[in-house]
């Protein structure tokens, strides 16, 4: 894997090498990982794995035809090889009157801020393989644990830089780190499966191996005498460990291609209340350490933190250059791209503001409804906003929580929930999308 270094200056001679091969316009980008991954069962080593790759990829325009292409190979004479190629292959293209590299007043300039995303930290094989002994050592206690599906402990390291012909050069190195358990329990003849899992940039704020291994083990008894609910209309009570799907709903309808067309069940909602009053949503690409922090965006942007939703009020789409040129709007420092083609649009680091609510008072509340811990299936219309999954959880009696409940589906739409949900002040930080607790009004579940 390369040094940032050595890869900016490689990617700054491919920029070079397709301007001289006759595009009007490039850019170039390089990502290089490693990895080790040691998973365990019943106490022994099931398997190590070790990775290590980086890649290379090349965007040219031609006035307004453009071509991705993308190697491993990175000796510079393939680097040269590759980008005649690329122009080649531009110059056949169909024109594309919103494609274009960002605009260069808008590209990020000095020093990007230093997001202390890599700690440097890689530990060999051996000290993962006794974090993951662990972590399934304590599931295996919990009473009622029968089986193991096993635990890992993983760490590694990647590396992303950006060039282009226009003026803008910079990379930023992260780290990973993680630890998982999946237990099953048994009991008068039922199984049941859970897990844990926990996944920071920097080793030091990583869960111990036994908080992961016994949360596995507590969740996977917990789900024990799970049954059907009888099919009606009920509140929702999301675990903010399921809701950073439901929030990845609205995240890819406020998408600028999706908006350009005219796919989102969100069109024509810009300035509009689309969530509840109470409900704030923030991007924050800067946060330390964050899974999904980043100083510059996949064309070479500054990033910010920004409101997508303010009180209820949806304030803008996340922007590329090419959907903004289409809506006739500025990119938004949102574009993601990797090596093999061109960007799209991805937020960061992105959370539901606290409400004022505690989680007890919330589930406290309701006089019969579903808490959910777990969502199955992919049943949801971008166009229409429909909402349909398999889910999992236990049933609210009287503000508590009365059996596990299994094999059940909740529906409704997304344009309807949003403006029916309440949030519970018990925001953590500890995914790429982080909420409260979510309780939606109004949903239907299919049972018995």
């Amino acid at each position: 894997m390369l040094s940032l270094a050595d890869a900016q200056s490689r990617l700054s001679d491919l920029v070079a090498a397709a301007r001289t091969a006759g595009a009007d316009a490039a850019d170039a980008l390089y990502h290089g990982d490693r990895s080790t991954d040691v998973h365990v069962r019943l106490g022994a080593l099931e398997n190590v794995d070790q990775s290590e790759g980086e890649e290379i990829g090349l965007r040219v325009f031609v006035g307004q035809r453009s071509a991705s292409v993308s190697a491993s190979d990175l000796a510079p004479e393939s680097l040269r090889s590759l980008a005649e190629r690329a122009v080649a292959m531009a110059r056949e293209a169909p024109e594309d009157r919103f494609a274009g590299l960002a605009p260069e007043d808008r590209l990020l300039r000095g020093s990007a801020p230093d997001l202390q995303l890599d700690d440097g930290v890689e530990p060999d094989p051996a000290t993962l393989k006794e974090q993951a002994l662990a972590a399934e050592e304590a599931a295996r206690a919990v009473a009622g644990v029968t089986n193991s599906e096993g635990a890992s402990a993983s760490a590694g390291r990647s590396q992303i830089a950006l060039a282009t012909s226009h003026g803008f050069s910079g990379g930023y190195g992260a780290g990973a780190h993680s630890i998982s358990a999946s237990m099953l329990a048994e009991r008068d003849g039922q199984k049941q499966r859970d897990g844990a899992w926990h996944w920071v940039r920097r080793l030091d704020t990583l869960d111990s191996p036994e908080t992961v291994g016994r949360l596995a083990g507590e969740r996977a008894v917990a789900r024990l005498g799970a049954r059907k609910l009888q099919s009606g209309p009920m509140p929702v009570v999301f675990d903010p460990r399921v809701t950073g799907s439901l929030i990845g709903h609205f995240l890819g309808a406020i998408s600028g291609a999706a908006i350009a067309r005219k796919t989102s069940f969100l069109l024509e909602k810009l300035g509009q209340a689309v969530f509840a009053e109470g409900i704030t949503i923030h991007d924050e690409p800067h946060r330390i350490a964050g899974l999904r922090s980043r100083p510059f965006d996949g064309e070479g942007l500054p990033t910010a933190p920004s409101k997508l939703i303010d009180a209820g009020v949806l304030t803008g789409w996340l922007l590329d250059s090419a959907s903004a040129r289409q809506l006739g709007a500025q990119p938004t420092g949102h574009a993601a791209r990797g090596v093999g083609g061109p960007p799209g649009v991805s937020a960061s680091n992105v959370y539901v503001a606290p409400g004022k609510v505690s989680r007890d008072a919330l589930i406290g509340g309701v006089k019969r409804g579903l808490y959910v811990t777990e969502l199955i299936g992919q049943g949801v219309n971008g166009v229409t906003g429909d909402y349909s999954r398999g889910a999992g959880g236990f049933l609210i009696e009287d503000g508590e929580f009365a059996h596990p409940v299994a094999e059940i589906t909740i529906a409704g739409n997304l344009k309807d929930m949003f403006l029916n949900m309440t949030a519970a002040d018990d925001l953590t930080f500890r995914y790429a999308v982080d909420t409260p607790t979510l309780l939606v009004e109004g949903m239907t579940i299919a049972g018995d």
